[in-house]
């Protein structure tokens, strides 16, 4: 009889028949099938995007609509190779996902000479399979067919197919070699997100810390574990890994040279790369180099893709908009935003965290530039520039039309206040960027006017470093061109700048050469602005004196030239320094005056910053209602116009006011809402000084864990921004809370060194404060000595300078602690004294 027996494989092609025949396949998977790279033996980082990958390709998927296909795009050298073979090694290991074996191809999409078509490429997977030549069809449409049909048929026997597609360039080129049974698997990666119904994935850089791991495991792996130089130079290995920008391929170039050289320091590599013009060149061994990778993605774009990413080099910021990007371009915006999104798709452009925004990859923004600079002539690279640079001024000039209502009606360039503040929050690395790139291009006066237009918003954002730093830039440039009123008010500006910053020193000196200069030109006004900026840093400095005349001086001349508004801004200023003095009456004097100018003038943002100040003065003289209302309409003000700071500083005074009037949760609520408008808008000191106040109010709801941990965040930001005075402020309050806590000891050594510290700054009445405070604590820790020695000095503190509350107190305590010492005569009259006080003051501990 005869039979054929034909098991244990997929066949497509003639069977011989014939007596007694029987064929056995075996049910291994055949050498074709086999056919997956080596993973490489340093791989990090990549964990998340493994599993991500492995859960698509797990057998049982497609019951539940998963998408078996996974498109993993990124830029060239990212890895997506590695993380494709990685996971492909990892699937085959697990039992049953793949009996039938893996299928890879590389089709060089991004190479001219070496690109693989699909019907090529699918003449070798066939084969693979085991599919005879003579049986294989020529079209790409038959083979495409044949080759889904097997793999379809593997899938039915149990021999289930992954499929690995790497760097195909485009859809044209994928689509015909993936599977379509429903079952079978399929990887592809691509420097494009192609559009091939598959779940995309995109793959980004390393962070800094698996960038170093990769460092470290390359090296290992090359030279085995006694290479430590990646553990013992920490800081150059940082730096190779931001120099590397994360670049899985520029890593293990670096890797690389680093093995060859066991000697070599990281040190030494790190400082070759630090030179952008040259770190393609040093990013290269032998047949690996990161500018040949860039080379094939920028061959594969199109002519006007092309010049747009040459031109996008010329951003000096780390991004840009698209309509900045069509202004570079000189095109259409949604013209150019096509092409943007083109170039996003190739992931040699980045799109931001926000739509309509775009940036570089460090090292392809080198690689643009260095393109940009071959083809300077015919993409107009000189011309492009410029056009962008005059784009930022123009535009930042509209938006300070809206900030500044000195320069006439706003622009209709943006609808509202909050449009343009918008723009410049969005723009504000390129505004600044600009302003110093643009001299090195003969574009002095852009630079010039652009600075200018920033002024106002720099101020009112209190981003002082930015300030300072295109302030220097423009006085540079009026000396170079012998501006000498130019000169003085980027002086004056720049003082203002420091003082920010608190470098009061420098703002002194910046303000005192200013006014000379106004002087020598006969600016009076421009003398009396710089002379009452002069004032207000020597306040900060404690040199009370020197800034009262300066202030006075400045308030005489703006009465004279007849400029009520800046009359009143000397005003304000000379108010904060008497204020500081505690000349409360004189100091309210001066702020209602100043109140009462900006209010005839129209200015109601100052007059609300004057309102303010004056409430702080009420709130020091005790009438905490009246301070309270200024506090809540001069809030209402700020929040009209958008001002977040004057907001969180009318707060601040706000919780001040109702401590007073023992509201002590709506105080907390105020305080903390100050904390944080400072917090969110950068301003550390301010948040130090709402930190602290905050920390006062939780003290009187008996909140101590929180107030001492409040008190102890603003002591820290005080130490940060080298306010002595400050730190000394918040330690003098922090000891309250530790003694209500029972930590006493902890207690005395804060008062202590707050009382220290002021007196080392000079500052007697709040020396008095600490020193009374301390005694207290004093009191409770049983040393009663050491207590009526401190509220002595206390006491006479407060009455050399005038606070007779506060002697009443000191009297208080200093009668409680000589009662503790038995000593009942002398504490009998220092109570009756005390009692005095009180009656005269109405007021009582």
């Amino acid at each position: 009889m005869d039979s054929n027996t034909i098991n244990g494989g997929v066949f497509f092609h003639a069977v011989i028949q014939g007596r007694n025949i029987t064929v056995q396949l075996p049910p291994q998977v055949t050498p074709a099938l086999s056919a997956l790279p080596p993973a490489s033996g340093t791989f990090t980082g990549r964990d998340e995007q493994v599993e991500r990958l492995l859960e698509g390709l797990a057998p049982g998927r497609e019951q539940r609509k998963a998408p078996l296909m996974a498109a993993v795009a990124g830029m060239a050298g990212v890895g997506k190779t590695e993380l494709v073979v990685q996971t492909a090694t990892r699937a085959l290991k697990e039992p049953g996902w793949f009996p039938g074996g893996v299928l890879f191809v590389d089709m060089f999409g991004y190479d001219r000479e070496r690109r693989l078509p699909p019907e090529h490429a699918l003449d070798g997977l066939l084969r693979a399979l085991g599919m005879p030549g003579e049986h294989i069809p020529d079209g790409l449409q038959d083979r495409t067919r044949l080759y889904r049909s097997v793999l379809a048929a593997f899938a039915e026997q149990g021999r289930r197919i992954l499929v690995v597609i790497d760097n195909a360039s485009d859809e044209e080129q994928a689509r015909p070699l993936l599977p379509t049974d429903g079952i079978t698997a399929a990887l592809l990666t691509s420097r494009h997100t192609l559009d091939v119904d598959a779940r995309l994935h995109d793959l980004d850089v390393l962070d800094e810390r698996f960038s170093i791991e990769l460092l470290n495991q390359a090296l290992h792996n090359a030279l085995g574990p006694g290479d430590t130089r990646v553990r013992d130079e920490p800081e150059h290995a940082k730096a190779i890994a931001r120099l590397c920008a994360g670049l899985p391929l520029a890593l293990r170039i670096a890797t690389a040279l680093l093995a060859d050289a066991p000697q070599r320091p990281l040190v030494s590599l790190a400082l070759a790369l630090e030179a952008e013009h040259r770190r393609l060149d040093r990013l290269r061994r032998e047949e690996r180099a990161v500018r040949a990778a860039f080379d094939l993605s920028h061959q594969h774009l199109g002519h006007q893709q092309a010049r747009l990413f040459r031109l996008l080099s010329l951003n000096p910021g780390d991004d840009l908009s698209t309509e900045s990007a069509a202004n570079l371009a000189d095109d259409d915006l949604y013209e150019v935003e096509g092409l943007l999104q083109d170039l996003a798709r190739a992931h040699l452009l980045e799109p931001a965290h926000v739509w309509g925004r775009w940036r570089f990859h460090d090292l392809v923004r080198l690689y643009a530039d260095e393109k940009g600079r071959l083809h300077a002539d015919s993409d107009e690279r000189d011309v492009a520039r410029s056009r962008l640079f005059a784009y930022y001024q123009t535009t930042a000039e509209a938006a300070d039309s809206h900030l500044d209502t000195r320069r006439g009606a706003p622009s209709s360039r943006f609808p509202d206040r909050d449009g343009a503040l918008a723009w410049l929050d969005a723009e504000r690395p390129n505004l600044v960027a600009t302003v110093t790139a643009a001299p090195r291009f003969g574009l002095q006066k852009t630079s010039f006017d652009l600075a200018d237009a920033l002024t106002r918003y720099l101020h009112d954002r209190y981003v002082f470093d930015d300030w300072v730093t295109v302030t220097t830039t423009a006085l540079a440039i009026c000396r170079e061109f012998e501006d000498r009123c130019g000169e003085a008010a980027a002086l004056n500006q720049l003082g203002l700048a420091f003082a920010g910053l608190r470098r009061f020193d420098e703002a002194i000196d910046a303000h005192d050469k200013a006014a000379i200069v106004y002087r020598d030109l006969g600016d009076r006004d421009g003398e009396a602005g710089a002379l009452t900026n002069l004032g207000s840093a020597l306040t900060e400095l404690r040199r009370f004196d020197d800034a009262i005349t300066a202030h006075t001086q400045a308030v005489t001349i703006f009465h004279e030239t007849g400029d009520g508004q800046r009359e009143g801004h000397a005003l304000s200023n000379l108010g904060t320094t008497l204020n500081e003095l505690r000349r409360f009456d004189d100091a309210l004097i001066a702020y209602t005056q100043a109140a009462t100018i900006f209010r005839e003038t129209g200015n109601r943002q100052d007059a609300a910053h004057a309102l303010n100040n004056a409430g702080g003065v009420l709130t020091e003289l005790r009438q905490f209602e009246s301070a309270s209302d200024y506090h809540v309409v001069a809030a209402t003000i700020f929040r009209t116009f958008g001002d977040r700071h004057g907001e969180a500083l009318a707060f601040n005074n706000l919780g001040r006011a109702l401590v007073g009037l023992r509201r002590f949760d709506q105080a907390i609520n105020a305080h903390a809402k100050a904390a944080a408008i400072y917090g969110e808008v950068g301003d550390r000191h301010r948040e130090g000084i709402a930190l602290n106040n905050h920390g006062l109010a939780l003290v009187e709801v008996g909140r101590f864990g929180e107030a001492i941990d409040a008190h102890t965040r603003a002591a820290a930001v005080f130490r940060e921004t080298s306010d002595r005075h400050g730190e000394s402020q918040a330690l003098n309050n922090l000891g309250r809370p530790l003694g209500e806590m029972g930590r006493l000891s902890e207690a005395v050594e804060a008062h202590t060194q707050a009382a220290a510290i002021y007196r080392e700054l000079g500052d007697h009445h709040r020396e008095g404060l600490a020193l009374h405070n301390l005694g207290a604590t004093l009191m409770k820790a049983g040393r009663f000595k050491e207590a009526v020695d401190v509220q002595t000095k206390a006491l006479a503190i407060f009455r050399e300078t005038g606070d007779r509350h506060r002697e009443g107190l000191a009297l208080h305590n200093l009668s409680n602690a000589l009662l503790a010492r038995r000593r009942f005569k002398k504490a009998i009259d220092a109570r009756t004294k005390a009692l005095t006080i009180f009656g005269e003051t109405g007021n009582h501990p």
